[in-house]
């Protein structure tokens, strides 16, 4: 399914059902030769996806990494270095780290969608 969003075209491909994910935590889902690391944060009954590779150590890990808040902003933290990221934007709010790539998400139907531009 393809959907206008503010200018970008994405493809929206199924990740998971929304049962199958771990409530406050993260599961990594492949795409292709990519891993994305898909966030549940039931507390704020939000989605969030980014890469999985930590751009710390290059270590395909963050959807192990904890999540939780900065202030009001959604964040994870890398489960070996501690590097923190913002779920929102990507950015490391903890060091010069580098920047994750983040995904739109969305829930139809009980169906989780991770959203890939075109």
């Amino acid at each position: 399914m393809n959907v206008a969003c503010a200018e970008e075209t994405y493809t929206w491909i199924a990740a998971c059902q929304v049962d199958d994910a771990a409530e406050n935590g993260g599961v990594c889902v492949k795409f292709g030769q990519e891993q994305i690391a898909l966030f549940y944060f039931t507390r704020r009954q939000e989605w969030y996806a980014t890469q999985n590779q930590c751009p710390h150590k290059q270590q395909m890990a963050l959807s192990r990494g904890m999540i939780g808040t900065m202030g009001d902003h959604p964040k994870v933290a890398c489960p070996f270095h501690k590097k923190t990221f913002s779920l929102e934007t990507g950015e490391c709010l903890n060091g010069d780290c580098g920047t994750l790539k983040t995904y739109p998400v969305r829930v139809e139907d009980g169906l989780v969608y991770i959203g890939f531009t075109n």
